[in-house]
């Protein structure tokens, strides 16, 4: 296991992505945006547009993004700020209380009901706690509602809505 590579439940790993992590995490996001298109949730649509390709390159450059594997398959995928992002200072406002930012949070579609979700949630508040950081947030589209139910099932505190996002946070 390399420096960076994380076992959790002795059935994943998670590490850092790399540039040959790209194409896979493009194809994953890309993937769930589509679905989510056809079940008519409006969430990731720029996203599967490829207007975020190159924030997400961006991401993964910055050691932001990892990757979660199971047996070397490639199952789910997330990035986290230790910053806010243009989009978090305008669903947030400015804010500078140390809070760590997830973004695009995705898993296979056979990775669904595997409870993998809640797994890659409680290693990120170890891993953001490991980090010295003692808030975790996130949002997303309001009308997703098992993704809302997700969260709220999950510990996450809603602390309100803004352009149709419900936004969710933890203290750790």
């Amino acid at each position: 296991m390399g420096k960076n590579q994380v076992k959790i439940m002795d059935a994943y790993d998670i590490t850092l992505a790399t540039r040959k992590d790209e194409e896979q995490v493009l194809s994953l996001l890309k993937e769930v945006a589509g679905w989510l298109k056809d079940k008519e949730i409006d969430q990731w649509r720029f996203l599967a547009d490829g207007g975020e390709d190159e924030e997400i390159k961006q991401a993964i450059l910055s050691k932001s993004t990892y990757v979660v594997k199971k047996s070397e398959s490639f199952v789910a995928t997330f990035t986290l700020y230790e910053t806010q992002s243009d989009w978090d200072q305008h669903i947030w406002g400015q804010k500078n209380d140390g809070a760590v930012y997830l973004h695009r949070l995705a898993l296979t579609r056979e990775a669904i009901g595997s409870a993998l979700g809640k797994t890659v949630l409680l290693w990120l508040e170890e891993h953001v706690k490991e980090m010295g950081k003692t808030i975790l947030r996130l949002d997303c589209v309001e009308n997703n509602s098992k993704l809302n139910y997700f969260y709220l099932n999950n510990g996450y505190e809603n602390v309100g809505v803004k352009d149709e996002h419900s936004k969710y946070q933890k203290n750790l």
